[in-house]
């Protein structure tokens, strides 16, 4: 049973349709206007990697490109990505200075 995305032409808002049945299915409605001039997008897929090519992909030099370890934003996008690569989990506080430091709102050290 597929899961198709749509953009709805006349609200221009995206409709996510679950199809009971393919042979027969119901016309497609905008779940939010209700028109049924909806254009069908392309859905983004997942696939699995085991914990040995995330961590490869992670030592990958080329995953370092962007990496500037004197900017706060760089090392907590770095940091960030690394927690879900790894699915380590930060504590709430922990999440908050990153996200702060990756907005360039946190606090700047003293000199």
């Amino acid at each position: 049973m597929p899961i198709y995305e749509y953009q709805c032409d006349a609200c221009r808002k995206r409709t996510t349709l679950f199809i009971l049945s393919v042979s027969n299915p119901e016309p497609a409605r905008c779940q939010h206007c209700g028109s049924e001039r909806l254009t069908r997008l392309m859905s983004r897929i997942a696939t699995p990697k085991s914990e040995e090519a995330r961590l490869e992909s992670l030592a990958d030099p080329s995953s370092f490109g962007d990496l500037d370890e004197s900017d706060p934003k760089s090392m907590a996008r770095f940091m960030k990505k690394m927690a879900g690569e790894t699915g380590e989990d930060f504590d709430e506080g922990m999440m908050e200075e990153l996200d702060q430091a990756a907005e360039g709102t946190g606090d700047e050290p003293s000199d």
